[in-house]
């Protein structure tokens, strides 16, 4: 314990920093949709939503990476009683509506709308599937702009990829366009962006000048992705057969499948249809430097008992010599000299009258 305190100016000693670092993540859809046949996806009893692992989930070397689940508003004109899991899909939608959207002035929760302006004309997304990624993924955040999500839109439920697995018309990407400056801010839940299809296969009646057309959002520090069924229905540019579908039962397609199928085959079609997901996750490091200084005349003399002998400095051969210590450790303390934080050197530092130091502490949390 210290038996001398020096106290820390707030603006000539103190100064804060923030950076930030990104990671790379890659979700290939081989182990979203069929690498371990589905040994990696967890159904529950409540039958809500669905868990993603990226081993078989019962291997203890799993690791939860996201859920996924669908939903529709009371305005959709699915929601019936006569339809599976009603209450639930309902309710699913409303529950991601709230947190993410939140309440109009009439405390009615708001919709999710394709553009982010909730007084506009423009269309809601009334029917939806929600990619909830976890933090061991997305951590402070998802980076902005980075998001990337690729979907296959072929008619053939066994292909849904093209014949040949890769073929690029059979694939719609669903991109984050807002980049650093063109996100939106009137969320609860924080920032988020705009996803745009793109694709050979979309209808483009509609679609903007530049190929874009708006098909769902995705919230940067929640970590969930909103998609909108139309991505698998109007926006297409082929209809369901009877030798197709979205979810691979005769001919039902997606409006079809959100109301025939419970939560879990809703999850199971669309989680088939992934190609690869990618994105940059956010860690934010904030940083305290404090720059420590000691004066000529400070901190010549160790508080360690082991400085004396026989009331006499170890470390000095005659009375007229300079006091020396070597400063090894630094401790932050509070205003009632409480310790708080201890940095320790790399190697001791000598210290006597003639020299001055300023050790530079930095705190990160």
């Amino acid at each position: 314990m210290a038996s001398t305190f020096k106290g820390l100016n707030s603006e000539k000693d103190t100064v804060s920093t923030r950076n930030l670092l990104y990671e790379a993540i890659p979700l290939t859809g081989a182990i979203v949709s069929g690498t371990y046949a589905d040994g990696n996806i967890k159904n529950f009893s409540h039958g809500i939503f669905q868990s993603v692992y990226d081993y078989p989930y019962l291997s203890s070397s799993a690791n939860h990476i996201f859920d996924i689940t669908a939903g529709y508003s009371a305005d959709s004109g699915l929601s019936s009683s006569t339809s599976v899991d009603n209450a639930k899909k309902l309710n699913i939608y409303n529950e991601m509506a709230q947190v993410l959207v939140g309440f109009d002035d009439n405390n009615v929760i708001r919709r999710f709308d394709e553009d982010g302006d909730f007084f506009g004309t423009a269309t809601k997304i009334n029917e939806a599937y929600f990619l909830n990624f976890t933090r061991l993924l997305t951590k402070d955040e998802i980076k902005k702009g980075s998001f990337t999500l690729s979907l296959g839109a072929s008619a053939s439920y066994t292909q849904p990829f093209g014949a040949d697995g890769t073929e690029a018309g059979d694939i719609i990407q669903l991109t984050d366009k807002s980049g650093s400056t063109g996100y939106k801010v009137n969320s609860p839940a924080g920032e988020y962006g705009i996803l745009y299809a793109t694709g050979s296969s979309l209808n483009y009646s509609g679609v903007d000048p530049e190929g874009y057309v708006a098909a769902g959002l995705i919230y940067y520090q929640a970590g969930i992705a909103v998609v909108t069924s139309s991505v698998f229905g109007t926006l297409l540019d082929w209809t369901v057969t009877a030798s197709s579908g979205f979810a691979g039962a005769g001919a039902m397609d997606v409006v079809a499948d959100l109301t025939a199928s419970a939560i879990s085959g809703n999850c199971d079609a669309f989680r088939h249809r992934i190609y690869n997901v990618s994105f940059n996750n956010t860690t934010e490091l904030n940083s305290t430097i404090y720059f420590c200084r000691t004066n000529h005349n400070e901190f010549n003399y160790s508080s360690n008992p082991t400085y004396l002998s026989s009331s006499k400095l170890v470390v000095k051969n005659e009375a007229k010599d300079l006091p020396v210590s070597y400063i090894t450790t630094v401790g932050l303390y509070s205003a009632d000299n409480e310790l708080l934080a201890v940095a320790k050197l790399s190697e001791p530092l000598k210290k006597d009258p003639t020299t001055e130091l300023t050790l530079r502490v930095r705190l990160d949390y």
